[in-house]
């Protein structure tokens, strides 16, 4: 189940949501409720990965406490505040943290990567010596190790305790509203709202506008546009003209903002629904003006994380500028891998490494110096690097990349533009480029009495029709792909 699905829209959220509203201000039963729900929509798919899902939950959670128990155990500080710092960096604690990461990273691995590694051996040996058993990736995995891994080592930082309550811990890391897709949630922010939070009328209203927003960038923007690059996308290399490449190599990019913004929206408007706060995710990335500042403002949870378990930990910008560089290399080839063990992604992802190192040595204070083209700068290696992305193949890209430089070439077309583009994909695109911040920027400079709207009744009216219309959308299209899934 996801949930941009018309089960979870018209069946699963309107059940769950009144079932918590008829706990009251009951918040044991409320989390105990959350959680059912939470497993439940894990296990709507394959209920077998529900289980594992547990496991690794209780894996964590055993770890967690251990290394608790284990400080515990070491010789009393002069002060309390110096126990609990200097704790849990006993060697039985590390060795405690280190299995448990590699038990995390082990489980990752062993679903998104297993496969490819095989592969990649039967190519060299040229013989079939392994069978590739193409087994589903379990919804949600990189997000749910990623938040295990940040559990575990902020116990072991001492940031905060080990959670003795398993029900807590579990709905942290299972909670619906984000465990498909994101955001990467952290603890501190998360499990002090399983004791204690408000639902009242205005979050609520608040969540259903986010999500109904969300929904909207999702069904209506994301799959419009996508109609079209996955069309392109989809047809022999022969097929493709200069044109097409480049239509579809600029609306991959806005596709896959909307796809997955519409995901963290509705995520955050769920969170919101049932009392929680959810962390941001997006903070309109292609208004940045180099590539340092759109990894601030794209994945934001994400790239916090590789920030604070990966950067800091390699030694950060703390010792000196060729060390750093190395740094920003390892942290974004890692977040190439994560997205896919292909060359495609690894060198995807060293781009962005490359752009952040140049931008360091001087190319971000030239950018500074040439107004709107910086923003073009920005928008020019997402788009580049996206068609990487897309493919996951260098030498597939490359072949899309000859096309988009050498139009001399590639002019024949095959198919008529309509054939391609229809006039809702034409709607979504004027949409999409508006949608991506100047709108937003252009209202709250120009028209400040449109933003006292927010929140009203006519943003209400404006937002249930925005439901009605992806729900119609949702009824009526067979085309629902959900690219983060994948990851």
């Amino acid at each position: 189940m996801n949930i941009n699905s018309m089960v979870f829209v018209t069946a699963f959220l309107p059940v769950v949501f009144i079932l918590d509203r008829l706990c009251l201000r009951q918040i044991k039963a409320k989390n105990v409720l959350l959680l059912i729900a939470s497993l439940f929509f894990y296990a709507w798919g394959n209920p077998v990965y529900a289980l594992l899902l547990l496991c690794s939950v209780a894996v964590n959670y055993g770890i967690a406490l251990l290394m608790d128990k284990t400080a515990s155990a070491q010789p009393a500080a002069n002060t309390a505040a110096s126990a609990k710092a200097a704790a849990p960096k006993t060697a039985l604690s590390k060795a405690f943290l280190t299995a448990g990461i590699l038990l995390n990273i082990g489980l990752l691995c062993y679903y998104k990567y297993v496969d490819t590694a095989l592969a990649f051996i039967n190519k060299l040996s040229g013989s079939e010596l392994f069978e590739i058993t193409r087994q589903a990736l379990p919804i949600g995995i990189s997000i749910f190790t990623f938040s295990s891994i940040a559990y575990l080592v902020d116990v072991y930082r001492g940031k905060y305790a080990a959670e003795k309550n398993f029900l807590h811990l579990a709905l942290y890391i299972s909670f619906f509203a984000k465990v498909s897709v994101g955001p990467i949630a952290r603890y501190d922010e998360f499990g002090p709202q399983l004791k204690e939070r408000s639902v009242d009328t205005e979050k609520t209203m608040d969540g259903i506008r986010r999500f109904s927003y969300g929904l909207a960038k999702k069904m209506l923007i994301a799959n419009a546009l996508g109609m079209y690059v996955d069309k392109v996308y989809g047809l022999d290399f022969g097929d493709v003209n200069t044109w097409m490449a480049w239509g579809a190599a600029v609306l991959y990019p806005l596709q896959l903002y909307y796809d997955f913004s519409g995901f963290s929206d509705m995520a955050v408007g769920l969170g919101k629904m049932f009392g929680f706060t959810i962390c941001e995710n997006f903070e309109y990335p292609y208004l940045s003006g180099s590539v340092q500042e759109f990894w601030r403002r794209w994945h934001i949870s994400l790239g916090s994380w590789f920030r604070d378990y990966l950067y800091i930990p390699l030694g950060g910008s703390r010792k000196g500028k060729m060390r750093t560089y190395v740094n920003n290399m390892i942290v974004f080839a890692a977040t190439g891998i994560w997205h896919g063990a292909t060359n495609g992604f690894l060198l995807w992802g060293l781009l962005q490494g490359v752009c952040i190192i140049a931008e360091r040595l001087g190319l971000k204070k030239l950018l500074d110096k040439l107004g709107p083209v910086k923003y073009i700068y920005t928008f020019g290696v997402a788009a580049f690097g996206f068609v990487m992305f897309r493919l996951g193949d260098l030498a597939h890209a490359l072949r899309y990349y000859k096309r988009m430089a050498m139009p001399w070439r590639y002019m024949e077309a095959h198919y008529a533009w309509q054939e391609l583009i229809t006039n809702r994909c034409l709607i979504a695109i004027i949409a999409a480029v508006l949608g991506i911040g100047f709108w937003q920027t252009f209202v709250k400079k120009h028209c400040p009495k449109i933003c006292a709207l927010k929140g009203g009744l006519l943003e209400m009216i404006w937002c249930m029709a925005l439901m009605a219309m992806s729900v119609l959308t949702l009824i009526n299209s067979t085309y629902n792909p959900a690219i983060y899934l994948n990851f």
